[in-house]
């Protein structure tokens, strides 16, 4: 968050140590400039995320949403044809999300769309199972999501559901062109 340009952090919350580390990692770089600092001890930080029980490494952030990205508008400009997106389906455990943000990431997934009113925007624990990945990956928060992969489907999208009974190793796929990965739910999805 404190790297991306297109992040608003509001504040920093950090011990002596935490602040040396990050200066000795990154030197070419002051990633702390403009940013209002607030040192504390570990005690102090570890009052601050015990509500939400997640480890805070001796530095917590306070930030801003990114800007909302609309998934026809992002379409509409990244005109390519080969745009790679993963659907969640009632995926709501803020870890799991976390973990597929990352694996997303990783992969160099293009996005991740996700139902409006399921996608737990405010968990910190999100950001924090995600590792930063949340900040390379776009996220697109739609309405319905099977409204969403039918007008994929009209935009030459192949939709491929995951089940752990199927036969076919999702390697063994041609994933050239327009795709989309979609996951279900951790329970009965």
């Amino acid at each position: 968050a404190l790297k991306n340009e297109n992040r608003k952090v509001l504040r920093v919350f950090l011990t002596e140590d935490s602040k040396k580390k990050l200066n000795k990692e990154h030197q070419s770089i002051n990633i702390l400039k403009d940013i209002k600092l607030f040192y504390k001890n570990k005690k102090e930080l570890d009052r601050l995320c015990s509500k939400e029980e997640i480890s805070h490494q001796g530095l917590i952030a306070e930030i801003e949403h990114l800007p909302e990205i609309n998934l026809k508008d992002y379409l509409n400009t990244n005109k390519n044809n080969n745009v790679n997106l993963v659907a969640l389906e009632d995926v709501t455990d803020p870890r799991n999300i976390g973990s597929i943000i990352r694996s997303a990431a990783s992969f160099s997934m293009d996005g991740i769309i996700v139902k409006e009113r399921s996608f737990p925007s405010e968990s910190k624990l999100l950001y924090k199972s995600a590792s930063g990945c949340i900040e390379h990956i776009n996220i697109f928060e739609v309405s319905n999501i099977n409204t969403t992969l039918k007008f994929l489907k009209k935009r030459n999208f192949w939709v491929s559901g995951f089940d752990k009974n199927g036969d076919k190793n999702f390697t063994d796929h041609d994933w050239s062109g327009n795709n989309v990965l979609l996951f279900g739910s951790e329970g009965y999805g």
